[in-house]
């Protein structure tokens, strides 16, 4: 009989409970068993939940202090020598110092979790000694097991997905680094297995992504490891995101089941299904409700994949899943009390999910005929969400339909514009600059809620920010920098501020989903066509414009990133979104330079996470993200200076693509993963301005001017001083006012110490 499971539920609490906890353990507000007491708390509510919807086969060890690979190095051992660790129980004080750094210890690299916007850390295995310090997915199930009855499924990221995404080795020691894994990893299931363990997720995403020959190897290495460890354990080989590479090699490895994605990988693994068929001692875990988008599933059409599906595999062979963790969807829709209902009625969270994974297993074992109203149900709900006007505008399709053929491109190439521009701005050598926000105080907050509320009237609130930008123009001046910025304080995040002053978007009351750590964000949802209706940040931005003789940024979130990190409609090609959004970002650059904004930085640091899995999709991808930014802004002047940022990604593959979207200047991040990028110019000459961030904005910790010095210095080696910019990794709401300005006084100390080093070379 098949049964429904998922992969994962969201760590963070309908009413972001854990992160709460989290920032109040980090500020001293909760002593540390408090701490554990009030996280356990949160983690039994959540399995309890699943228990009481009907799930089956419920994943246990998916919850986490922090991320789940940094769980896992933890676990192992995996700890770099700055943090000082010297062997056994990893202490919450080193394990949140690799996550946020210390005073004295950088944190470790944080990076794109795959194509998603969850972040996650860096393992480091340079000079580590992998030992077993605790099995984490062991407690987790004996604490399931004893509080709630519940007989668990714990989930361990494996090793070759581990390895992948690790740092600190060579690929000819990957090998030797499996071999030093693997008995840890047999030791977790061996001790799983005596407890009496039945199912195990061993979680391999890597699979979806190109496998070598060598990497076949190796995952034949890990599973006849692991099943000869532990031979009485069913484990299930998890992969999501997308379909299979190998698919062949994969279902022949000895595992009892094995997990694929039916949504995100659709037709690729049912086409790897229908041509090898399925075998027959295995069991299917058919990932067919969507884990990483908010639309209700058509139940109808997932009944009828199921039937499909189930030709090649039986139903006693046959887990119901979601396609991967539902760490990527809000909790519930319960709170979302002032959506229009067509548009509520059609949304499906994490709770959603859960409802729909049961009906969809009650339809596998019983017949369609069982869920017969709930099918009527839902196919109403999208009947009514495509009823809505705002779904299709003649108008701005026609409009988008005639820009998006022509090709985009400035009047002049950058060679021809940058001697125009320099003419222009008279900036230094290596001008200093940040990226756009400052820190959001408690007042800030407070200014905003009331606002919200009615309670302040717009001039009041009006002044208040013209109050924050004028103290943040004055620091500015006296800190040195070179190009400044209004500090975005009426902004209450980077995509959902232009979503609101968009036509097209709609705003959950609690849709929040985990970016990094406590860090939670609340995409915005685009169920409709985009439209400029305004100007959204002329008046803010001209405002200090006026506060100060040096020139100020513009500040813009680009078409690729508000798109990716919106949740968004279906009905459409995410590519006909992209040029919507550009279409109406263009309206509002052409309204910044008209009110004499010189300097425009369109930021697109969710370009590379949107990137296909698949490498035979990405230049496709890549060709309108970029045609989509140039849209944005191919028709300013040729002395107005156009910005962008980017961050938290591996770039190396798409530096040709960094420079087509003919940015006069681009910053990137750089200081958590330790100036590793700048290898990429090492081999690839890139010919416009850049400024690869000299520090670390989400750590508390304040970098030293020696620091940033060497960073600079080995940026120079590679990359033209004439073109190079000076700023820290990102934006800097999250930071204190204090840490701030400490920080950038010593970035623009190490600029001064830069400019006499390198002027005399120049």
């Amino acid at each position: 009989m098949a049964i429904s499971s998922v992969l994962g539920y969201p760590r963070i609490g309908a009413e972001r409970e854990w992160k709460k906890a989290l920032e109040a353990f980090w500020s001293g507000k909760l002593e540390e068993e408090e701490f554990h007491g009030k996280l356990k708390e949160i983690r039994l509510a959540h399995l309890r939940k699943q228990q009481a919807k009907g799930i089956d086969l419920i994943a246990v060890n998916d919850f986490s202090y922090y991320d789940h690979v940094l769980d896992t190095a933890v676990m192992f051992g995996i700890v770099p020598k700055r943090f000082e660790y010297e062997g056994g129980a990893v202490p919450l004080s080193v394990y949140y110092g690799m996550a946020r750094g210390t005073k004295d210890a950088p944190a470790c690299e944080m990076t794109k979790w795959f194509n998603t916007n969850y972040h996650y850390i860096v393992p480091e295995l340079d000079g580590a000694e992998p030992a077993l310090t605790g099995n984490k997915p062991l407690a987790a199930y004996r604490e399931a097991k004893a509080e709630l009855g519940i007989e668990g499924k714990p989930v361990l990221l494996g090793p070759l997905t581990f390895l992948k995404l690790s740092k600190g080795y060579s690929a000819a020691d990957t090998d030797a680094w499996l071999e030093r894994l693997l008995p840890l990893y047999a030791q977790v299931l061996r001790e799983l297995e005596q407890e009496g363990v039945q199912w195990v997720q061993l979680d391999e995403p890597i699979l979806a992504t190109a496998l070598t020959d060598e990497d076949v190897e190796r995952l034949r290495k890990v599973c006849y490891t692991l099943a000869e460890a532990a031979p009485g354990l069913n484990l299930m080989l998890q992969t999501y995101f997308e379909s299979v590479e190998r698919y062949s090699d994969i279902v022949a490895l000895p595992v009892k089941g094995i997990g694929l994605d039916f949504v995100h990988g659709s037709a690729g693994n049912v086409k790897s299904i229908e041509a090898h068929g399925f075998p027959a001692d295995k069991v299917l875990g058919a990932g067919i409700v969507d884990g990483r988008g908010i639309w209700k599933s058509s139940l109808r059409d997932k009944a009828a994949l199921l039937r499909k599906i189930g030709a090649y595999v039986p139903n006693d062979r046959l887990m119901v899943q979601s396609s991967c963790s539902l760490l990527h969807v809000p909790v519930t829709t319960e709170y979302e009390t002032e959506l229009p209902a067509q548009l509520k009625g059609a949304l499906a969270f994490a709770d959603e999910k859960l409802d729909e994974l049961v009906l969809l297993t009650k339809a596998a074992v019983s017949g369609e005929a069982s869920i017969a109203s709930e099918l009527k149900q839902c196919d109403d709900a999208l009947h009514a969400l495509e009823s809505l006007e705002e779904r299709v505008r003649a108008d701005i399709r026609q409009e988008v339909a005639a820009v998006s053929q022509t090709n985009p491109e400035r009047a002049l190439p950058f060679a021809e514009r940058h001697p125009i521009q320099q003419k222009q701005w008279q900036l230094p050598l290596f001008p200093t600059t940040t990226i756009g926000s400052f820190p959001q105080s408690a007042d800030v907050r407070k200014a905003r809620q009331l606002w919200r509320k009615g309670e302040w009237n717009d001039e009041r609130y009006g002044a208040f920010i013209r109050e924050q930008i004028d103290t943040w123009i004055r620091l500015q001046e006296e800190i040195g920098l070179d190009v400044l910025v209004h500090g975005e304080f009426e902004r209450t995040d980077m995509v959902e501020f232009f979503g609101e002053k968009l036509a097209g978007f709609a705003f959950t009351k609690n849709g929040w989903v985990q970016s990094y750590g406590s860090r939670c964000v609340k995409p915005p949802v685009i169920y409709g066509d985009v439209a400029f209706r305004e100007a959204m940040t002329v008046e803010e931005t001209k405002y200090a414009q006026s506060r100060t003789q040096r020139p100020v940024k513009g500040m813009l979130t680009g078409p690729i990133t508000i798109m990716n990190w919106s949740f968004v409609r279906e009905d459409i090609p995410r590519e006909q979104i992209a040029y919507q959004l550009a279409y109406a970002l263009r309206q509002e650059v052409e309204a910044l330079e008209s009110a004499g904004i010189g300097m425009i930085q369109v930021d697109e640091p969710a370009v590379r996470e949107g990137l296909p899995l698949k490498e035979k999709d990405q230049a496709e991808y890549l060709a309108w993200a970029v045609k989509a930014f140039r849209m944005t802004t191919c028709t300013v002047r040729d002395t107005t200076q156009i910005h962008t940022h980017m961050c938290y990604c591996e770039f190396h593959d798409m530096i040709a693509s960094i420079e087509a979207m003919d940015a006069d200047v681009i910053s990137i991040e750089t200081s958590r993963s330790h100036g590793e990028l700048i290898h990429s110019f090492e081999e690839n000459t890139y010919k416009m301005g850049i400024g690869l961030g000299v520090y670390d904005i989400h750590s508390p910790r304040v970098p030293r001017v020696e620091e940033m010095a060497a960073m600079i210095d080995r940026a120079l080696r590679v990359l033209d001083p004439r073109l190079f910019w000076i700023n820290p990794d990102c934006g800097l709401k999250t930071r204190g006012k204090e840490e701030t300005v400490d920080s950038l006084r010593n970035m623009v100390e190490a600029t001064r110490l830069a400019r006499e080093k390198y002027s005399l070379m120049v």
